[in-house]
């Protein structure tokens, strides 16, 4: 069996890049920046004035001058004023500084009579205090955003200040989840007692979306190899990333490594140490497709999922990987099988500023209900089998952070 760090790796290196496509920027939040972004313009564009009050010239002010006829007022959006010598124009926040200007009061420190403005006695005037400095913020040309970061909404202003009204981002897969097994019934439907519900499929559907993929469908498909077989073959063809759940341990009804072996999948690797999900499978379609074949108890899959499946989308997005996580146990754990542990956790805080992981017990890796308590799993290497409360573990999020 493979360490679940060969594994990973594993996975890592046989996923392309996705292709790229252009989408209008209103369209982009979410999205992974597949392009540079670079400054249009100097930020702020011009010397912008930060206080309402008067511009004037610090030579005036330094020849002992402290009241200024008023020549003219300018706001945001005006045109710069030249300024005439002696005199003060009444500015607004946010306006560019006039020219021949190079001192701001603000308006709460001058009195205004009969046209002229009169700056309070005991008022300490610097020269460009309140003036926000043209390229202070960037410079033209300065490279803003880089490829391989999903687009928030703060990046949208940056995007749009850089004067774009579409923006190249890599294409989201076509995504296949599919549900195996007899026993599973879709919400809605009448249930025997011997049958159970479905859950893992529309998780793991569920999961990916957390991360930004939506472009994500589903199927059931009962245990039986010539359905699954034609099936298979449909959903092989029409998706880019195929998400198997269950069908893939030692049972006599686990048909899913034979089918897809006949469907002229590479099988690259069948069961990882680790432990909920040891009878992981992952091989690559005759057209590259990503096959993922995820263990069918829910704690399993979705640990799968969280562990395999989106580092995968986001290698093949362009995404660059994220520094690793840490996170301090908070109470002791033992764990003797030879396999690494992926333990479900709460997260906390202390007042020390570090991230504290309250373990939470699953009732064997077909607990999902215990899930909804937890925000991502630890990972205990296999080389130990007892962890000291206080001990630094790597942390992965469900959602990261």
């Amino acid at each position: 069996m493979l360490t679940t760090g060969a594994a990973l790796q594993a996975v890592l290196a046989a996923t392309p890049e996705f292709t790229v496509e252009v989408v209008a920027v209103s369209d982009s939040t979410g999205r992974i920046l597949a392009q540079s972004v670079v400054a249009e313009r100097d930020q702020p564009p011009f010397d912008r004035v930060m206080m309402d009050g008067i511009a004037f010239a610090s030579t005036d002010y330094e020849s002992g001058q402290r009241e200024f006829p008023i020549q003219a007022m300018q706001a945001a959006g005006d045109p710069m004023l030249s300024l005439q010598a002696g005199h003060c124009i009444e500015i607004m926040t946010g306006a560019a500084l006039p020219i021949g200007a190079d001192c701001i009061v603000p308006v709460e420190r001058t009195t205004a009579t009969d046209g002229a403005a009169t700056i309070e006695a005991d008022y300490e005037v610097k020269a460009r205090r309140f003036v926000h400095p043209r390229g202070s913020d960037f410079k033209v040309g300065a490279a803003l955003l880089q490829a391989g970061k999903r687009i928030s909404p703060m990046d949208i202003a940056i995007i749009e200040s850089c004067g774009l009204t579409e923006v190249s981002v890599s294409r989201d897969p076509v995504i296949r989840v599919i549900s195996t097994g007899n026993e599973l019934v879709a919400a809605g439907q009448s249930i025997a007692d011997h049958q159970i519900r479905m859950s893992n499929g529309p998780a793991v559907i569920s999961l990916l979306g957390s991360h930004g993929y939506k472009r994500c469908s589903h199927d059931h498909i009962e245990d039986d190899v010539d359905t699954l077989r034609e099936r298979l073959a449909d959903h092989l063809s029409n998706s880019e990333v195929l998400i198997l759940s269950g069908g893939v341990s030692m049972g006599k009804a686990d048909y899913v490594p034979h089918v897809l072996k006949d469907l002229d999948v590479e099988v690259i690797f069948h069961k990882v140490s680790q432990r909920p999900g040891k009878p992981m499978w992952f091989g690559k379609g005759p057209a590259g497709q990503l096959v993922f074949a995820l263990p069918g108890n829910p704690v399993s899959a979705l640990v799968c999922c969280r562990q395999y499946v989106v580092p995968a989308l986001l290698r093949a997005a362009g995404v660059k990987p994220a520094p690793p996580e840490f996170a301090v146990l908070v109470s002791n754990v033992s764990f003797k099988p030879d396999l690494t542990c992926f333990q479900p956790v709460k997260l906390t805080s202390n007042t020390s500023g570090q991230v504290i992981a309250v373990p939470v017990k699953t009732n064997t890796s077909g607990d999902f209900a215990s899930l909804s308590a937890t925000d991502g799993y630890v990972e205990l290497p296999r080389e130990q089998t007892h962890f000291d409360a206080g001990t630094t573990v790597f942390l992965h999020r469900w959602i990261a952070a």
